[in-house]
């Protein structure tokens, strides 16, 4: 497979991805109903990624206080992941797959850390 047939994958599967993700915020916003979080369902405790629904919404509305309040971390941590995911796009549509550079790696491992540890923080002050 090209380049181009890769680029052309890539940006099929994003314009997927986006279209399901607006469908979704339409259907939060209007009906208020989300995926509830199986982590919380069972043991009653938030995880790590708890308020990304919330976070993202807000994030469409602009408003930067409404998307702190649900995942302060998280969006903190937005630019890294954005960071990492065109690197990845860019290896995968080079090469047909991404290998991680050294510090990419260290980078996946760190925000693997803080998003574990944020996820018993954030249950230990609430």
């Amino acid at each position: 497979m090209t380049s181009i047939q890769r680029l052309r994958r890539l940006v099929a599967g994003l314009g997927l991805l986006l279209a399901g993700g607006v469908a979704y915020a339409l259907w939060v916003s209007r009906t208020g109903l989300a995926i509830p979080c199986p982590f919380r369902a069972i043991t009653g405790w938030k995880c790590p990624g708890c308020g990304v629904t919330t976070l993202c919404l807000a994030l469409l509305w602009l408003d930067l206080a409404a998307a702190w309040a649900a995942n302060p971390v998280l969006l903190i941590l937005l630019p890294l992941i954005a960071l990492l995911l065109v690197r990845m796009a860019l290896g995968y549509v080079r090469r047909g797959f991404w290998t991680p550079a050294r510090w990419e790696s260290a980078l996946l491992w760190a925000l693997v850390v803080l998003l574990l540890v944020w996820g018993v923080v954030r249950n230990l002050i609430s």
